[in-house]
This record gives structure tokens, sequence and C-alpha cells, in this order.
């Protein structure tokens, strides 16, 4: 492809994942740049990554999974990348399906490409409970802004430079993927799905343990539902 892209991977304590996710992408798509932002790891995710050479950010405190992607948003921003493509650190993305999130960035069809595994339902469909949950944030989110995207917390997405530069200076900090679906629609901006096929996780520990995807759910539900009726306040006043 001919425009500039740059691939982010948010990295915590993924030392058994983050080489084989960095390899695979290199083999896939060798013309793209990458940037991985180490969220004050505990393990040896830094020193593999600087034992290889890779480009990363460290990090000097932990900012979670938000605040992380919001560093290499800055960083996409500020050098004037076409496209910023966010890619999970531990394996369950596939680079050999980035061209498919890229191109309607590209061709001008959407700001926002998300990868979803739910539009062909093929490969790894995450468990029944988080399907559950997913669900019922794809609902709420079609509620409160009309959009309907049925894998909405889906890491793996794309923005062109306009919405690069919104997240730049706006996205959530704790869990960030469908607050930040809903805060680009309700600013205007285009958000459409593409087709993926994910892996399981390939090693390490997810951070949202089945115990905590009800918390998870509940917490970002009202998230979604502040983040709404603040926005509505606003445009009033």
């Amino acid at each position: 492809m001919d425009a500039k892209v740059l691939v982010l991977i948010p990295c915590y304590n993924e030392e058994a994942n983050i080489v084989d996710t960095v390899e695979r992408l290199r083999a896939a798509c060798p013309e793209v740049d990458f940037l991985v932002i180490n969220d004050c790891s505990t393990d040896a995710s830094a020193a593999i990554l600087q034992s290889h050479g890779y480009p990363f950010l460290d990090l000097p405190v932990n900012l979670g999974i938000g605040g992380g992607v919001q560093c290499g948003y800055r960083y996409a921003a500020r050098c004037g990348y076409d496209v910023a493509v966010q890619m999970d650190g531990d394996g369950q993305h596939d680079p050999a399906y980035l061209q498919a999130i890229v191109q309607p960035v590209l061709d001008g069809e959407c700001d926002l490409c998300i990868g979803s595994r739910f539009i062909k339902k093929e490969g790894f469909q995450t468990s029944f409970m988080r399907r559950v949950g997913i669900r019922f944030l794809s609902g709420l989110i079609r509620l409160l802004c009309g959009e309907h995207v049925r894998d909405v917390t889906s890491g793996f997405r794309a923005t062109n430079a306009r919405m690069t530069a919104y997240f730049a200076e706006h996205y959530a900090t704790d869990y960030p993927e469908p607050e930040a679906i809903l805060a680009a629609c309700l600013a205007g901006f285009t958000v459409r799905e593409a087709p993926v096929v994910m892996r399981e996780r390939q090693g390490g520990v997810s951070s949202i343990s089945s115990l905590k995807s009800v918390y998870y759910m509940v917490k970002v539900s009202l998230a979604l539902l502040i983040d709404r009726f603040s926005i509505q306040r606003t445009r009033k006043e």
C-alpha cells in the first residue's frame, strides 16, 4: 500500500507473545511501520523489545490500555501517518487481515474501521459470557447513537488522520474500545466493520477474567450512558 501506515501494539506483560506478534506482522505487512507501547510491564517485555531492536515507547507510569493507546495515537498524529492501526500484543489479531480494515479507510468509506469476528463468524468467537456482554453493549451503543456495531470490544481497528487526531486528544482511559465507538459516532465520524478472523490468546493471561466480565459490562455500560448524556448536555449549553 502507498499510504503511510503505523500499527500501534499495546503491550503489558506480553513476554510470551510480543515477538511472535511483531514477527507475524513484519512477515505479512513488511511495508507498514509499527510501534509497541510498553505500559510499565513487570515481566521481561521491555528487555525483549530492546534486545530485538523493535521501536517502542517505554511509558514511565502505567496508564492502562486507553492511556497507552492514546500515546500511540498522539505519536501517529504528530508524525503525520495517513492511517493508524491498533493491534493487540497477545497474538489474537491476525495481521493477514490488516489490509481488510485499512482499505475501507483509505477508500474514504469510513473514518474508523473495526475488525469484526462476528460478521462471518469464523475463527475464535470468545467465551459465551463475553459474547452475551458484547451483544448487550452493541445494543446499548445502537440505542445511544443509532450505529450498529457488532464487535464493539474489538481492539483491531484502523483510523484515518482525522480520527487519529481526534483520538489523540479524546480517548477513554480504562477499557476504551466501546467508548471510542460511541465518541466517534457522536462526534460525526463514520464507523464501519470489516470481517476478520481472530485467534485465541497465544500465551499469558487476559486482563479481563470470567469473574471480571460482569463488572466490565456494568462499568462500561455506565460509562457509555454518562458519555452520551454529557455530550447531549454540552450541546444544549
